[in-house]
């Protein structure tokens, strides 16, 4: 039997190594840090709408280029064409609204019904505030103009970056259209790696990964389109104009987790301006109830997409939002998800034994 001889430990040489694939590493995050966004915002779409690839992939023979080319397209149709016009007509009628907010501040607003303001608790309080804000051109110009002059004024100051939103969205559809025809291979990918990591668990954390944005993915959409559906209701009932157009709007508004709230409240200022009190009453208060109810069904749309308790979704959602912006809505849950699968297997005492994650086949997740 042969002794085994004791190979002492470079410290130096472990040093050097460590510290030099730490460089690699910020090195590689630095030189992608511009297709960051891109690819995370692609990764989502893909994952989101994998399934319904497949569907459109059935439809057209099997033909994958020709699936690819038709969710590329969708994008372009549903995403990049309403934005980058929506940005253009703002741009280009930025003279037309700002002279409209001067004309506004000379224009004194009218009273509210006598029914509103016997409303128990709410109507005096929405009466006093009313009445302080038309007590004529100046209280309008100190209450609304300063407001709308400084959202104008930044909106204006980000048009310099139109050209460089153009080239992010051009980005993701690019990085989308690779993923859509490489999805299989990326996603074996990722399960490998997931695997090396942590075994079979770190195979299933993934798979929640893909769950959970694609159950995000539906809570906002979903939310979105009812919310915009039901708004657009409400400008039609109201008779406010160019209804379809300002749906739109605010489709795109919810998706940005901007609420309906910035096309429905001046839309009730507009009908309170005209002298329609009763119709401007109405829609103020359906706009209430379809400013808030998204607050109850986003978290029940994205539960039926991935199954995690709802504090937990809503925590994500919510600290997503917060914390990294619009993407966190993606982010966020998928954080917690995670953590939540590894505590909860750890606290249960699950461990991989010895010959679970071989021998298994690959799963095509995507």
């Amino acid at each position: 039997m042969t002794e085994q001889k004791h190979v002492p430990l470079d410290l130096t040489r472990l040093i050097l190594q460590v510290l030099w694939i730490g460089i690699l590493i910020a090195a590689t995050f630095w030189i992608m840090r511009p297709f960051i966004p891109s690819f995370i915002w692609a990764a989502t779409i893909v994952m989101a709408t994998w399934p319904l690839m497949l569907k459109v992939e059935a439809w057209l023979w099997g033909k994958r280029g020709l699936a690819v080319a038709a969710m590329t397209i969708a994008m372009l149709i549903l995403f990049i064409v309403p934005f980058s016009l929506a940005i253009l007509a703002i741009i280009e009628n930025a003279d037309r609204i700002a002279d409209g907010v001067k004309s506004f501040q000379t224009q004194s607003l009218p009273t509210l019904p006598g029914w509103l303001s016997g409303v128990p608790f709410l109507g005096p309080k929405l009466s006093v505030a009313w009445e302080s804000v038309r007590t004529g051109p100046e209280g309008v110009s100190a209450r609304l103009a300063p407001y709308a002059g400084q959202l104008l004024n930044w909106f204006l100051s980000q048009a310099g970056s139109v050209g460089m939103i153009a080239i992010q969205f051009l980005l993701t559809v690019i990085i989308a259209a690779i993923f859509y025809s490489k999805g299989e291979i990326t996603s074996t990918g990722v399960i490998r790696f997931a695997r090396r990591l942590g075994g079979d668990r770190g195979e299933e954390v993934a798979v929640l990964a893909v769950q959970t944005v694609r159950g995000v993915a539906l809570g906002v959409v979903g939310t979105a389109l009812i919310q915009s559906l039901f708004g657009g209701i409400g400008l039609v009932v109201a008779g406010v104009p160019a209804p379809a157009l300002l749906t739109a709007v605010m489709f795109m508004l919810c998706i940005a987790q901007l609420g309906p709230g910035l096309i429905l409240f001046p839309s009730v200022i507009w009908l309170y301006y005209s002298d329609q009190a009763i119709w401007g009453t109405i829609l103020l208060v359906w706009s209430i109830f379809v400013g808030t109810f998204d607050n109850i069904l986003r978290p029940l749309l994205i539960r039926r997409g991935a199954d995690l308790p709802l504090t937990l979704i809503f925590a994500g959602v919510i600290g997503g939002l917060i914390t990294f912006g619009i993407i966190g809505l993606f982010i966020g849950p998928v954080v917690l998800a995670i953590t939540y699968k590894l505590l909860t297997v750890w606290v249960e005492g699950k461990e991989a034994g010895p010959e679970q994650g071989q021998g298994r086949p690959e799963k095509e997740q995507a």
